[in-house]
């Protein structure tokens, strides 16, 4: 399985109540980074089966954008992709797909790069960096014993802007 794991875009300041931090959107010149970046993966050909996201509005508007500008189905959302999270949960639910699926998740950090760490090392300790608005490709091998694959690549928005 290629599991696309994107970051979401710039939302301005983080705020101490959880609860409004939840509802924290975009900022401007985080939709217009976003909306490149997307530009950029239709570009490269990407498709996906699936496109999923945090509940949380920031990540929920950047797979938005990204599933509009790739003219995909509705974005799903999952509540393992908040920053708190069970990713023993997410891989249970990402294991349900066919092997030769291509599935996006946009959430959050460091969520998201402790899981590229998981699947490419195993312990987490795999020190990996994922920019907003980056993505990284991983091709799953298997989620029993436990998930394990291989980095593809990882992106940065700098590197996707000169794509286009």
């Amino acid at each position: 399985m290629d599991l696309y794991i994107l970051r979401h875009g710039e939302a301005g300041t983080r705020v101490s109540i959880p609860l409004k931090d939840s509802e924290r959107a975009l900022t401007l010149a985080g939709r217009k980074e976003v909306v490149v970046v997307s530009k950029s993966l239709r570009e490269l050909g990407l498709k996906f089966d699936k496109i999923v996201s945090s509940p949380l509005k920031r990540a929920h508007e950047t797979a938005q954008i990204l599933s509009e500008e790739l003219e995909n189905q509705n974005v799903e959302v999952w509540n393992e992709l908040k920053p708190e999270g069970s990713r023993a949960d997410l891989y249970k639910r990402i294991s349900r797909f066919k092997q030769d699926s291509a599935l996006l998740i946009c959430g959050h950090e460091p969520y998201l790069s402790t899981m590229i760490s998981e699947l490419i090392g195993g312990s987490g300790m795999t020190r990996i960096s994922l920019k907003k608005s980056g993505i990284a490709k991983v091709r799953v091998n298997t989620f029993v014993p436990k998930a394990s694959g291989e980095l593809r690549w990882l992106l940065t928005p700098r590197i996707l802007k000169r794509i286009r």
